[in-house]
């Protein structure tokens, strides 16, 4: 059997606990007594670590205090500090500023990439100046600016309207050249942190002539110049982030947003996707408003693991999600039943000696099967809470699917995708669908899915949008999209009815127990769509570039070529794809790629630049299932809800970024 890989999540967490741990190995049977101490972060120190590390576990660690760098600080000298901050010249001064008050008893620093030389000069600097060199323990490069969210997802950054990262601000004309080259460097930067923290070199695969193939050639270049220090190798044999041995190559391959626009759109059907399309899941943390009590609530989801339900289900069509929740519900009220049943029996008394010494034998039998409640209470416990988290989670998408019909949405939007015969135009059906932003995503949908758009579809259209007074923008800026990726300019960057196909749905019309009157989900009037399994089109990439050349399949060339109007003919997938190998001292011939091709990944990762959603996300891992691979993982610059990305195909966005 193959030696099953660590998650990117795991070792990310592993970093961590050791740098808090002041950059020793954390003792896992927790003897030793830890170093009390305070952790100071910034903003970006937060977000990677919030979802990892709750605040249980680092007072675990011996953190006493978590504080912002940037916030007001009271001197702390009898404690060591632990710094986990991005390197700016901002942050470089707050903490020559700690330095030279000598705040703190020791001084652990980590940056979060790495320390430029003046910089460190700067910070060395401070030090000398405040007298506290010798206190100044550690200064380390941690190679971590990256957020792990699930054991097989992880983000550059977290979502910001104003991100340089994201789709608009790679696509608009007003980003300087200076912009454009700091963001591919950074967006690099993250990439060859993954690579350090997963203790991979991997074979890179990329489209040509876009911004993935920049970011790839910056990342092929920094691996080659760390695999030639000898002194600063990141990846030698015993290097504390190696990956165990393989017998093939891991392959990453980073995609472009331009390649599929309209799954960004979509409305989907699975627990987690819609818990960020329709409650704005962020950082794992889900915020639900109480009308009635006028308050909100917050959940965090997957903490510790030990959310079986979400484990087994984030990814599960709506309908099973609310099946698994019932069946837990009754689960736990048979718990319920049977401590108020062993309630009743220690309350029994006798009125005479047979009675009582039935009553003794009753009792010894009782008290040892109320011990074994009350042993596992604090399970009993855990099990409530999620209970209630899922329920409540599960109702608001409920009452939300309920008035706007994303059923009836998600079921129109897979027949578009796969070219399906509809029983009445896109503009007809949406007279009832009041919500706007879901008018205008169905509209771009059935403007991507379609090979050619009449100038009659395309005036009813837009004649929808000005009735409902919806900003007809997004639907323009796409039309000059696909008008562009029609005359070859831009072939990769539209999404065709072809690389959708085999998407659907299937209708069950009976929910079983769902239906019964005691079902906390009354969900009659919500159709029960089990979606097929289907390949989305950043996933038939993956398939093509880790198939062997000799059962290449080559429709998703076809498709493309096509789309631009070119001959059905398709070109060969290598001379489509870059292919960047850092081990390789010199340019790569045709026979070597070919050759690195004979023999399939087991261990994928799939980077999306210009943002990412969970639908991508979860059918990579399903395909990675399929095909019984040992680790698949899921990266983008940001996680983008469909709403977030409507924002961002607007017209100050003319021409997509070349």
């Amino acid at each position: 059997m193959p030696v099953e890989l660590e998650s990117i999540r795991t070792r990310q967490i592993v970093a961590l606990r050791t740098m808090i741990n002041l950059n020793e190995s954390v003792v896992s049977s927790g003897v030793k007594e830890p170093v009390w101490k305070i952790l100071i972060l910034d903003k970006t120190g937060q977000d990677i670590i919030s979802p990892l590390l709750p605040v249980k576990q680092l007072r675990d660690l011996g953190v006493t205090l978590h504080l912002m760098l940037g916030n007001r600080r009271e001197p702390l000298t009898d404690v060591p500090a632990v710094y986990f901050v991005s390197p700016t010249d901002e942050n470089i001064d707050l903490m020559s500023e700690d330095l030279k008050k000598a705040m703190y008893d020791s001084f652990y620093c980590n940056f979060i990439s790495p320390l430029a030389r003046p910089r460190l000069e700067s910070l060395a600097s401070a030090a000398v100046h405040g007298g506290a060199v010798s206190q100044v323990q550690k200064v380390v490069d941690q190679y971590l600016n990256f957020i792990s969210l699930e054991d097989d997802l992880f983000v550059l950054r977290r979502y910001n309207e104003n991100s340089l990262f994201s789709y608009y601000s790679m696509n608009s004309p007003g980003t300087s050249d200076v912009a454009v080259n700091s963001m591919l460097e950074s967006i690099a930067d993250g990439l060859f942190a993954v690579c350090a923290t997963m203790g991979i070199v991997p074979i890179i695969r990329c489209p040509k002539g876009n911004a993935a193939e920049m970011v790839a050639k910056k990342l092929d270049q920094k691996l080659r110049d760390n695999l030639r220090d000898s002194r600063n190798n990141l990846f030698t044999m015993d290097g504390v982030r190696m990956g165990h041995m393989q017998t093939t190559r891991p392959l990453l391959v980073i995609g472009d947003r331009g390649a599929d626009l309209a799954t960004m759109l979509h409305h989907t059907w699975t627990y987690q996707a819609l818990m960020h399309d329709v409650l704005e899941l962020d950082q794992n943390r889900v915020t639900i408003n109480n009308v009635t009590a006028g308050k909100k609530k917050e959940y965090d989801m997957g903490t510790g693991g030990t959310d079986k339900l979400w484990n087994n289900h984030k990814g599960s069509a709506f309908p099973t999600v609310a099946e698994a929740v019932q069946e837990d519900l009754d689960a736990y009220r048979s718990s319920e039943e049977e401590i108020k049943r062993l309630k009743q029996a220690m309350g029994m008394s006798g009125e005479n000696d047979a009675a009582d010494e039935a009553m003794t034998s009753l009792l010894a039998d009782t008290t040892a099967k109320l011990g074994s409640t009350v042993t596992s209470l604090p399970q009993l416990l855990e099990a409530k809470r999620l209970i209630d988290l899922h329920t409540n989670v599960a109702t608001t998408l409920l009452d939300v699917i309920k008035e706007r019909k994303l059923d009836v949405l998600f079921e129109l939007e897979q027949k578009l995708l796969q070219h399906s015969q509809l029983d009445q135009p896109v503009t007809q059906f949406l007279t009832n669908i009041t919500h706007q932003e879901d008018v205008l995503r169905v509209l771009i949908i059935a403007f991507l899915c379609q090979d050619t758009v009449s100038q009659n579809s395309y005036d009813q259209m837009m004649n929808l949008l000005r009735e409902r007074g919806i900003e007809e923008s997004a639907l323009k800026h796409v039309q000059k999209l696909k008008s562009i990726s029609q005359l070859g300019s831009r072939a990769a960057n539209s999404t065709h009815t072809e690389e959708h196909q085999g998407a659907g749905t299937k209708t069950i019309s009976m929910f079983g127990k769902l239906l019964s009157h005691s079902s906390k989900f009354v969900m009659e009037g919500v159709k029960n769509l089990v979606p097929k399994e289907h390949n989305l089109p950043l996933t038939k990439m993956i398939d093509s570039l880790n198939t062997p050349p000799s059962s290449t399949g080559i429709s998703s060339a076809v498709g493309i070529n096509q789309m631009i109007g070119g001959s059905s003919q398709a070109p060969d997938i290598d001379d489509t794809y870059c292919f960047f190998d850092p081990k390789l001292m010199h340019q790569p011939t045709k026979e070597t790629i070919t050759s690195a091709r004979q023999q399939p990944a087991q261990d994928i990762v799939l980077f999306v630049v210009g943002g990412g959603n969970y639908v991508e996300y979860q059918n990579l891992v399903d395909y990675g299932k399929r095909k019984n691979l040992m680790r698949v993982t899921y990266g983008c610059t940001e996680l983008v809800n469909p709403s977030q990305f409507c924002d961002q195909v607007r017209p100050r966005i003319l021409l997509p970024f070349l």
